[in-house]
């Protein structure tokens, strides 16, 4: 049992290596980001897989205080929608290529908020979304939302 946890996790790390579809001769995948690795977290703003756009989670970090945007959560929601559009528009895509959100709440009270600042953000007809609650985020963020968008060739 032993062996077989230590191969599959030597298998993981293998997967998930740094480079490792990169380097791929497929140039179906790309990674997007505005800043050098040296100035962000781990992962990257956006990876296209063809016409797929997958984006990392975004929580409500205000860009010029780095800190959580101030004034309770329909601030932060809000905050957080708009990283999310302004990563999208850095690398010339926008809102309306958004099919499918997936949105963490650490009180599911906020519902009802989200509603009214994601209506702000996203027109009908809306991008399918699931929403539901979790203990923590990051920086103790009270939501997190990430993104799928389809784009053309």
């Amino acid at each position: 049992m032993k062996n077989l946890t230590l191969f599959t996790l030597a298998a993981i790390n293998l997967l998930l290596s740094p480079g490792t579809f990169a380097k791929s001769s497929d140039k179906t995948v790309e990674f997007l980001n505005s800043k050098p690795a040296s100035a962000r977290l781990p992962f990257s703003e956006i990876v296209r897989v063809e016409n797929t756009l997958y984006l990392s989670g975004q929580i409500g970090l205000d860009p010029a205080t780095k800190k959580l945007a101030a004034g309770g959560f329909k601030a932060e929601a809000g905050q957080t929608l708009k990283n999310i559009k302004q990563t999208l528009q850095a690398h010339g895509y926008s809102m309306e290529q958004v099919v499918k959100c997936t949105v963490m709440l650490t009180d599911i009270a906020d519902f009802k908020s989200l509603n009214q600042v994601y209506a702000q953000y996203f027109t009908p007809p809306y991008p399918a979304r699931s929403t539901f609650a979790v203990s923590e985020l990051a920086l103790n963020a009270s939501i997190e939302v990430e993104c799928i968008a389809v784009v053309s060739g």
